[in-house]
């Protein structure tokens, strides 16, 4: 019979037919030192002593923000801007790159969403962990709302931060301010860099990514054409996910 216990310190999971045992399933400031001294994680540029907290990393904003156009000029007239990433050909462009100088600031109007670049390029070069990023509680009391997301493990490039003003009052950001934090997570086995790279059935999309490159990329094809026709059950049927036994590893 499995048996599952958790308390405050730490997660266990034991599972008797197969004695997997994970424990400390958030790595602390330790962990996170010795995976930077034994150059399982890499962080360029280096961090800072500001940056290193009891259970996670503070990530610095970078100077590339990317500011949504809402509208264009036609010959019919001004038309607004559908942000429809399925359909890029009628839509290939809805953000404007801004990049900053040393010194200038951006003010981020209420109501406006944009995504700024990480200072930091980061590099999980051993494939046992894995990261979620957050927001930092100062950042939620300015008004400013950032979504969280996976970063998988063996990831290697800059991280997109999607940020909205969801206050009244326009809010100034400064390049390099700490806005999010990486919560880092063991995982229960080891993956190689081919079980990391495939999302899906599909190639990760933003492995490598750059401040250059924030916009959203497309899905397979084949997936956005049965979307679009709204063909869902087709979707299912033709590319069912095949579960097979895994043996964990003890």
């Amino acid at each position: 019979m499995n048996k599952t216990i958790w308390n405050k310190e730490e997660a266990i999971v034991d599972r008797q037919e197969n004695n997997v045992s994970l424990k400390n399933m958030i790595l602390n400031k330790t962990a996170i030192l010795e995976h930077l001294r034994d150059g399982k994680l890499e962080f360029s540029p280096a961090l800072d002593g500001y940056q290193l907290q009891p259970d996670s990393v503070d990530l610095r904003l970078g100077t590339t923000f990317y500011i949504p156009e809402t509208w264009r000029m036609t010959d019919e007239g001004r038309v607004g801007i559908r942000a429809d990433y399925i359909d890029v050909k009628e839509n290939p462009e809805y953000f404007r790159m801004v990049k900053l100088k040393p010194g200038q600031f951006c003010e981020i109007l209420p109501h406006e969403f944009l995504i700024i670049s990480t200072l930091e390029k980061i590099n999980f070069k051993k494939g046992d962990f894995a990261a979620i990023l957050y927001p930092r509680s100062s950042i939620l009391r300015r008004g400013l709302v950032i979504e969280g997301g996976v970063v998988d493990a063996l990831y290697n490039g800059y991280l997109t931060i999607p940020m909205l003003n969801g206050g009244n009052h326009a809010v100034r950001l400064y390049p390099g301010e700490r806005v999010c934090h990486l919560v880092f997570h063991q995982l229960s086995s080891e993956l190689t860099m081919q079980e990391a790279q495939l999302h899906g059935i599909s190639a990760a999309k933003y492995q490598s990514s750059t401040p250059y490159g924030l916009d959203a990329k497309l899905d397979k094809q084949e997936e956005i054409d049965l979307i679009r026709a709204g063909k869902l059950e087709e979707l299912k049927s033709t590319h069912p996910l095949v579960v097979e036994a895994v043996s964990l590893k003890p």
